[in-house]
């Protein structure tokens, strides 16, 4: 059985509020998220997993602490892999839509739950 067929611009102009991902697609046990982001998100890690970001419209910048690091600033189709255990807050100056592809089940704060924790909607949410 096959998912129905999503457009990315439809999905992402169905909703309004940053940092809120919703489930674009699923392919095994991944998710496919699409999310708008404005302002600065919340530092946190996923110790078990990687998450890549692809970048749809606007800058989006990946801060990250560790010793060889440094800010990666990702522009349109621009894709980032943050790997696993890496501490990161990402941060949109202006408004960004992006693309998320991690393992279902994957927490939006990672290990540091606070008030951006979000429950990860479907798009007819």
């Amino acid at each position: 059985m096959t998912g129905p067929v999503r457009n990315l611009q439809a999905a992402l102009d169905s909703f309004a509020e940053p940092w809120s991902p919703r489930r674009l697609a699923s392919v095994n046990d991944y998710d496919v998220k699409v999310f708008k982001a404005q302002g600065e998100f919340t530092w946190h890690s996923h110790p078990d997993t990687d998450e890549l970001f692809l970048v749809i419209s606007g800058r989006l910048v990946i801060q990250r602490r560790e010793a060889d690091g440094g800010d990666v600033e990702l522009g349109p189709g621009d894709v980032y892999v943050v790997p696993r255990g890496v501490e990161h807050c990402p941060r949109a100056d202006g408004e960004v839509s992006a693309l998320l592809i991690e393992p279902q089940g994957t927490v939006n704060t990672g290990d540091t739950p606070s008030a951006r924790t979000a429950t990860l909607r479907e798009l007819d949410d």
